[in-house]
């Protein structure tokens, strides 16, 4: 080993033990806060996405900020459960986009737990089985994902954040020879976001039957009994399930992105890039739509996603859901929601929340 190899080794080991030395101080401090909130509400995304922002912002390089952000979110997931454990339900069973998106937002340091359903994520937190929930809401191939919207129409819980999680689609199976698959297990909407990439490169896609599943994991689970069987899943249920990646990113389109709702039970504070989602609905009348939005464009409240929804209670009677950007305790957005609260035949706001 050269001399100058062996110093910067030296100066290497001398961080890493400072480092430690900081992240201890830091976790004591973390487990001074639970002493003093007690019962009180540990996780709080307003104050988490602003030392995240912060982060960023005076990171130096060379490090990239994705994965500054990334590591902070662990420190802070270790930090936070020795104030007090937490628990975060999602759309299992294991090996789901959804599972990478709670693990994604919340760290490694919680208690996961996967359910069958999307109604059973919400029942979860209602009954205060799960501190929290992860939903999927929308994906920018496919479009919204009814179940969720329609119960958050119905329940009472609250948005508390929002994650954007890129997809990436990977076949795999027991062996990596694609002439011998004559079967692939795969979730609806991960067969629409591949069906060009299937098409033009499985040439025995005609002879092939594709069976739907509940998930993507429940698909590589399905699959790793099945020898002639393939599945589209993420690289991760291949790890969990031992099969092997036959063709990785197959996805159509490169940009493929789901977003995520956190679900709970607590108001979230302003953290100085939000967003506000709310449903609305009005009577059926010439113009009534321009009458509910017209108090955002008056007070300056940018929209950013404006999609109906059947009500169910009537024949083409419809609700609206809509993101708008800013706090609901901001002047100009306060002032909009009073006013459209007079204009809407049903208002529900569902919650502020850091923006992504």
């Amino acid at each position: 080993m050269s001399e100058e190899l062996k110093q910067l080794r030296n100066q290497i080991d001398a961080i890493d033990n400072e480092l430690l030395q900081l992240i201890s101080k830091r976790a004591g401090l973390a487990q001074q806060i639970g002493k003093i909130k007690k019962s009180g509400i540990i996780y709080r995304p307003e104050r988490e996405a602003q030392i995240l922002t912060r982060m960023q912002e005076h990171n130096p390089g060379p490090i990239g900020n994705k994965h500054i952000k990334q590591l902070f979110i662990e420190i802070m997931s270790v930090c936070r459960a020795l104030e007090k454990p937490m628990s975060v339900a999602y759309l299992g069973p294991s090996g789901t986009f959804s599972e990478d998106a709670a693990l994604k937002r919340f760290g490694s340091a919680i208690t996961t737990i996967a359910c069958d359903s999307i109604d059973e994520v919400f029942r979860a937190v209602e009954t205060d089985t799960a501190n929290y929930g992860v939903v999927p809401v929308e994906n920018s191939t496919e479009g919204a994902v009814g179940r969720t919207m329609d119960l958050l129409l119905q329940t009472s819980l609250i948005i508390c954040g929002e994650i954007q999680l890129a997809i990436h689609q990977f076949l795999m199976a027991q062996q990596t020879e694609l002439t011998q698959i004559n079967k692939i297990y795969t979730h609806p909407q991960s067969f629409a976001q591949c069906h060009q990439w299937l098409r033009i490169n499985l040439p025995q896609i005609s002879d092939i039957a594709f069976v739907p599943t509940a998930s993507n994991a429940d698909a590589a689970q399905q699959a790793s009994i099945d020898k002639h069987a393939a599945a589209i899943a993420s690289q991760r249920a291949a790890e969990l399930f031992g099969l092997s990646i036959c063709a990785e990113n197959i996805e159509d389109d490169p940009k493929n992105t789901t977003r995520f709702l956190i679900i709970g039970k607590q108001t979230v504070d302003i953290s100085g890039k939000d967003k506000t989602s709310l449903i609305m609905s009005t009577n059926n009348r010439s113009g009534a739509i321009y009458t509910l939005l017209k108090p955002l464009a008056q007070h300056g409240v940018s929209m950013s996603r404006l999609e109906s929804r059947p009500s169910r209670t009537g024949l083409w009677q419809y609700v609206f859901f809509v993101d708008i950007e800013g706090h609901q305790q901001n002047e100009n957005v306060a002032t909009a929601l009073a006013e459209l609260r007079d204009k809407a035949a049903f208002l529900k706001i569902l919650g502020s929340y850091p923006a992504t």
